[in-house]
């Protein structure tokens, strides 16, 4: 009997702790996404008059973050293909971190600082966490996607609701509240450290040795990434070669018409979220809820959001294509502001609805990157474009609303214009949701 060449299962077993590791690394990426921004609408008030902020200013503030996604996010491919990708999702962390410590420093100009860095942060982990999912997890794309989303919806809720009993009783008030946050930010750093300091390889074989073939062939008898294949049984590509390759793909794709459908469902359900997050407490306190009343159904409308996440991570990779799922959320989210419109009494349960959608929404945008794509590089690049656009709506978002609100008096135009983006958002699913891919 011929012998059989152990190397495969060596590079399985040694890789295994890696892949462990990187597991975790993801769910502490996922914690790191929007706690950071979701506590700070509870204390808004606070900020507000300690800082000395205006109506207007505290409006930019709550939106610089997603200015930041809009600036960074094109960036983001290049700087993985230049230094690795966990390194530079590591190195995220460490910006992250600082950020939120930077605005929880009593200094002048600190707290604008502080949350550019934390934008500028969270917009690279937002672009490439679905590369880093597409190029291990390539068959999982949709319950990865729920699960990191799962604990970015848990730690938002978490972070909404306890910022505020924090805060009275911590002595530095809400400084403290939002500071402490830069703690889950260096745990995530302590596991990413060894890519941090390059004393770990990449799991899998997108960044090891190329094949001479095509490197996102999925043929029979291809190596998929994360599959574990023995990395020495084909010749490496030149490096130029490599380089070249990786180049072109990390392009965005600003001349696909499935790009920017993706790239717009992207934009509307986010436009939906953040400016739920920033006004949906105010618009329910002027219905008649208390102050403390607005912030448990605000933590109710986060909450909501991981049955939503929950919702989506198990039916996307049981469905061929996403178009009838995308409908749903956006229903969800139609419902609940036509509650909000003419049965204010409910806003409860209209929070929920909203919230559902908010979660599954954001879990099925974040996949479509993945699914639309062919490797990793792509799904960078189309990542990068959607939510630099994106969150360009986003940021405009909150904005927009809030000055249509002081011009009109009332909530009611605000919310049809909202029920205009749901709609909207449901249609541009039912184009993004269909089974294609880029450039075929």
């Amino acid at each position: 009997m011929p012998a059989v060449d152990p190397r495969p299962e060596r590079s399985v077993s040694a890789r295994a702790p890696r892949a462990g590791l990187l597991l975790v690394g993801v769910l502490l990426l996922g914690a790191n996404l929007r706690a950071g921004i979701t506590a700070v609408g509870p204390v808004l008030p606070q900020i507000e008059h300690e800082v000395g902020l205006s109506a207007s200013q505290a409006s930019l503030l709550v939106s610089l973050p997603l200015v930041a996604f809009a600036v960074i996010s094109p960036f983001a491919p290049r700087l993985a293909e230049a230094f690795r990708l966990e390194r530079v999702l590591g190195l995220a962390l460490v910006v992250l971190a600082a950020g939120i410590v930077v605005r929880s420093v009593p200094g002048p100009g600190l707290i604008w600082v502080g949350t550019g860095l934390l934008g500028a942060a969270i917009a690279v982990l937002n672009v490439l966490i679905p590369s880093l999912i597409k190029r291990d997890w390539p068959h999982r794309i949709g319950p990865m996607t729920g699960v990191y989303q799962a604990v970015t919806a848990l730690t938002a809720a978490l972070a909404s609701g306890v910022v505020v009993p924090i805060a009275d009783v911590a002595p530095s008030g809400w400084r403290f509240a939002l500071g402490i946050w830069a703690a889950v930010a260096i745990i995530g750093v302590a596991v990413f450290l060894p890519w941090i300091l390059g004393v770990a390889s990449r799991v899998g074989s997108g960044t090891a040795a190329p094949r001479a073939a095509a490197p996102d062939a999925t043929g029979p008898g291809s190596p998929t990434p994360g599959s574990g294949a023995d990395d020495d049984a084909a010749p490496a590509v030149p490096p130029a070669v490599t380089a070249s390759v990786a180049r072109s793909r990390a392009r965005l794709p600003l001349g696909s018409a499935l790009a920017w459908q993706v790239t717009v469902y992207m934009g509307l359900q986010s436009t939906v979220y953040y400016t739920m997050v920033t006004w949906l407490p105010t618009i329910q306190i002027s219905d008649g809820a208390t102050p403390v009343q607005a912030g448990w159904y605000h933590f109710a409308f986060q909450a909501c959001g991981l049955v939503g996440t929950l919702f989506a991570a198990f039916m996307i990779p049981r469905l061929r294509e996403q178009s009838g799922l995308g409908a749903v959320f956006a229903a969800s989210a139609v419902i609940g502001l036509l509650g909000l419109l003419f049965v204010p009494s409910l806003s409860l349960l209209w929070a929920l609805f909203i919230g559902f959608c908010t979660g599954g929404a954001i879990v099925l945008a974040m996949a479509l990157f993945g699914l639309r794509t062919t490797d990793y590089h792509r799904a960078a690049a189309l990542s990068s474009m959607a939510q630099s656009v994106g969150y360009l709506f986003a940021a405009l978002g909150p904005v927009m609303i809030g000055l249509l609100k002081d011009a009109s008096g009332s909530w009611t135009a605000p919310l049809l214009v909202m029920v205009g983006v749901a709609v909207a958002q449901g249609v541009f699913i039912a184009l993004a949701g269909r089974r294609r891919t880029l450039g075929a």
